[in-house]
């Protein structure tokens, strides 16, 4: 009987979510952040007859899917795929949409959708996914005709994954997905209006080389795209080669080894001083990969006023968009880097240039205030960095904790820093987290979260209870919203405005309720007592480290100032 009933459902006419699965599968899908719901029932039932097929990821609110989906894709460079019912499920879907379209991460998002003769109609639990996400996505999709479903999925993963990577919305109707279908389906697909730009044109590449064989003072802007694109080897190439400094944006620390002589480290609002005077005075930028935006150029009327710009990067629409650029390069930057690198290279003297880089790296390093019995958070960062030997995988929410994090927790390889940068989603860090440690098991993950960041996703820690997931959640407990309350220090005379915490829950006793071991850290001898051994076992844990409350994140550059007007240099 048994293999009766097999047979049956083996040969059973297809639905469309059995298509939809098939689909999944033949792109190589192994792993699913979903939520079900109403409309998504047919779905849910078709990965039922599917078991084996996927890894199912069941996240407790849709917002930790789809971060969860970003810092899967962020790691592994694969699509992360979300799947979400209609209405509140997908609108809960809405923030880490426009988190992945800021930040060009591929996610394939699947919303159910209420059966197509009611759409318009108010109908139970649907919302307007087509209008909400179209703003805030690379494209999206609602499908009508079963017969179209294998196609729409393809595109749909092509689109996310080539080009500039972006999420991409799928949505569909429930009687779509529940439809009976005897019939074969084509599912191969031309977008001829949709042919992105992978190699760069040469005569912009030789204009580059030339501007390269004049400038006394250049300097390489390194951007997020060099990570996409798997190009930090050549990164590394073409800046000895050419013996140019580096400057990394937020989402490219990484792409170039922090610990490298010619590392300048992190340009824009806490950068360093060293990159920030590098972009400030060189006379040629060249920006591989990364969009000039306003964290990173201040005042745009200050930033680099006496470069020539070269801009490689594979969206045509960031070059111009901000910074005018006199040698444009529309490209995938693997594949720019990769034909600068064949030029026959010549030795260029820049040592005047990289005297003065250095002496700036040397004169005004970061710095921070040490205590004798109180935890600094910059302190705790450079402990989490040495007690991990600097290799794992650090993701963060958005606020200090993130620049502290960026500026003391040097990153030597790609893949390993996870955050939020354009959009700035507080509740990021710990469900990306999960997501990074599904997408690299065998690697050490932390997540360096905010109090006040944690307790927007925290509900996530029932994952790390249901897998026995060995991440680690270090909390920069500060009692405050730290960054808002920084901002009021300076520009709001003090006027702590609701950025002061009232009440916090007992983070230990909240792990210890999801039997995931917590742990309060207040001096420096409780943190050299449980950090070692806590961030190198292979269990979960919550780690409460509390910080000073008022401490600021130096250096700054103040909204309207320009790069060489930071504040907080020197002590």
């Amino acid at each position: 009987m048994k293999a009766e009933a097999a047979q049956k459902v083996k040969t059973a006419p297809r639905t469309g979510a059995d298509l939809l699965v098939d689909s999944l599968i033949e792109q190589g899908v192994d792993t699913l952040f979903g939520y079900p719901g109403g409309a998504v029932l047919p779905i849910y039932d078709a990965i039922y007859r599917a078991e084996g097929s996927f890894d199912h990821v069941l996240p407790r609110h849709e917002q930790g899917a789809i971060h969860a989906a970003e810092g899967y894709a962020r790691v592994s460079g694969r699509p992360g795929v979300v799947i979400g019912t209609s209405g509140p499920g997908a609108t809960n879907l809405i923030t880490g949409i426009a988190d992945a379209m800021m930040d060009s991460l591929p996610v394939v998002i699947f919303t159910g959708q209420v059966a197509k003769g009611v759409i318009g109609t108010d109908a139970f639990q649907e919302s307007d996914v087509m209008g909400i996400t179209t703003p805030i996505t690379k494209h999206n999709y609602q499908v009508q005709q079963i017969e179209e479903l294998p196609r729409v999925v393809k595109e749909a993963f092509h689109i996310a994954t080539t080009g500039r990577p972006g999420p991409v919305v799928v949505d569909i109707p429930k009687d779509i997905s529940s439809t009976v279908h005897e019939k074969e389906v084509e599912s191969t697909f031309h977008l001829p209006g949709y042919q992105p730009t992978v190699h760069p044109n040469p005569l912009q590449i030789n204009k580059l080389h030339e501007a390269m064989l004049q400038a006394k003072k250049p300097v390489i802007l390194a951007g997020a795209g060099i990570i996409h694109s798997k190009g930090s080897e050549e990164l590394q190439r073409f800046a000895k080669n050419y013996n140019i400094p580096v400057v990394t944006t937020l989402l490219g620390l990484g792409s170039f080894p922090g610990s490298d002589e010619l590392s300048l480290g992190m340009g824009g609002m806490h950068g360093t001083y060293s990159a920030n005077m590098a972009l400030y005075e060189c006379d040629l930028l060249i920006n591989i990969g990364a969009r000039f935006d306003d964290r990173l150029t201040g005042n745009l009327e200050h930033f680099a006023p006496n470069a020539k710009v070269a801009h490689v990067d594979i969206d045509p629409a960031e070059i111009g968009k901000n910074v005018p650029t006199t040698i444009p390069i529309v490209s995938d930057a693997k594949a720019a880097l990769e034909a600068l690198n064949k030029r026959s290279i010549s030795q260029l003297d820049h040592q005047e240039w990289l005297d003065k880089t250095n002496e700036n790296k040397a004169q005004y390093p970061l710095w921070h205030d040490d205590y004798e019995d109180k935890i600094s958070p910059q302190w705790l960062m450079k402990k989490v960095h040495a007690y991990t030997q600097g290799k794992s995988i650090v993701t963060t929410d958005v606020g200090q904790h993130q620049m502290w994090a960026a500026q003391y927790y040097s990153f030597h390889q790609p893949n390993k820093w996870v955050t939020s940068g354009g959009l700035g989603t507080m509740g990021f860090g710990f469900p990306a987290a999960i997501g990074a440690q599904l997408a690299s098991p065998e690697a050490s993950v932390v997540a360096i979260v905010g109090d006040g960041g944690f307790q927007m996703t925290m509900q996530e820690l029932s994952l790390l209870q249901e897998r026995n997931l060995p991440v680690k959640i270090v909390i920069v407990n500060n009692e405050a919203l730290g960054m808002v309350r920084q901002w009021q220090e300076k520009f709001y005379e003090e006027r702590y405005s609701h950025s002061l915490a009232q009440s916090q829950p007992n983070f230990v006793k909240l792990a210890e309720s999801y039997d995931i071991p917590g742990y309060k850290i207040e001096t420096k001898e409780d943190l050299e007592k449980v950090l070692p051994d806590v961030l190198n076992n292979d269990h979960p844990a919550v780690i409460d480290c509390r910080v000073m409350q008022l401490e600021n994140v130096y250096p700054m550059i103040a909204p309207g100032k320009g790069l060489h007007e930071m504040i907080g240099v020197t002590r």
